[in-house]
Parts: C-alpha cells; structure tokens; sequence
C-alpha cells in the first residue's frame, strides 16, 4: 500500500427483492442510521451518495436495480475495519442473506487513493474486477492482503456471502 494514501472501498450488493419491499424494509429503513455512524467514526473521510437519498441505493450499475453500490473513502483499512466489525454495522452485516443474494465473485473491494480524490462508480468497479481477475495486489485488494486487519478474520468477508 502506498503511504500516505488513503482507502477507497466498494461493496457491491445483490438484493433480493425490489428497493421497496417489505422484505428488505429493515435494511432501508436503517441506511441513514448506519450511513450516520460511518460518517461520524474516527478516520471517515467521504462515502457516494445521491442527492435525493442520501445514499447510492439509486445508482442501479449495469442497469439493474438491485445491484446497489456502496462506496467510500477513509483515513486507514485500520479505520474502515473498526466501523464494520465494532459499530452497530456489524448487526447489519450479520444479516446481509436476509436482504442480498449470494454472489459469484468477490463484491469487496479496497485500493488506495490519494487524499481529497473521490472514486467513482466506474473506477471502483474497474479495481473490483481487477480482483476478480488477478486477486490481491496493491491495486486492488481484500482484507486478506492487509497485514494488520485481524477483526474481519473472525467475520470470514475474505469470500463471497453465502
């Protein structure tokens, strides 16, 4: 990793159901609360979000509304692994089948970036699969290429959500 960089993450999620089903209302209803707590966790730095929702839940990629990105950029890997694992995310995350579909591929995704840049969907998308593709490198990574983050090593996100 480069110093003094930065850390840009993508996560990709399937839902299993349409943005406005009951069945996935739990998640929706609790974005804005999980988005709050990110952006007030030590080491935050941006994260994408559109301006009618105040997340990327609208920004459908490759046409599919149901495939919703979640971007952001922050201080550290030391930093983004806490707010995952050790804020109330995590009770999020452990739920993740409830309201999104198994995916093929990896769907994390984390490269550094330079300070004040902000990625976009297609940059993040291109890292995610430059991982899919050639695995970890510097230019594209998963938890298991950080040295340093043990936290996710009990939540077992180096591979795809069953």
């Amino acid at each position: 990793m480069v110093a003094g960089s930065h850390i840009a993450e993508l996560n990709l999620g399937r839902l299993r159901y349409d943005i406005m089903d009951p069945r996935v209302a739990d998640f929706v209803n609790n974005l804005n609360r999980v988005n709050a707590v990110a952006e007030r966790s030590p080491g935050f730095v941006w994260r994408l979000k559109d301006e009618a929702t105040g997340n990327a839940t609208q920004m459908a990629v490759e046409g599919n509304p149901r495939l919703i990105p979640n971007i952001s950029v922050w201080e550290d890997v030391a930093s983004l692994e806490q707010f995952v694992f050790q804020t109330v995310h995590k009770r999020f995350y452990a739920r993740r089948t409830a309201w999104f579909q198994a995916m093929d591929k990896m769907h994390f995704v984390m490269w550094p970036v330079a300070p004040g840049h902000r990625p976009d969907l297609p940059e993040a998308l291109d890292r995610l699969d430059h991982l899919n593709a050639h695995g970890s490198s510097d230019h594209a990574f998963g938890w298991d290429h950080v040295p340093d983050a043990q936290i996710w090593r009990s939540a077992r996100c180096d591979r795809p959500a069953a």
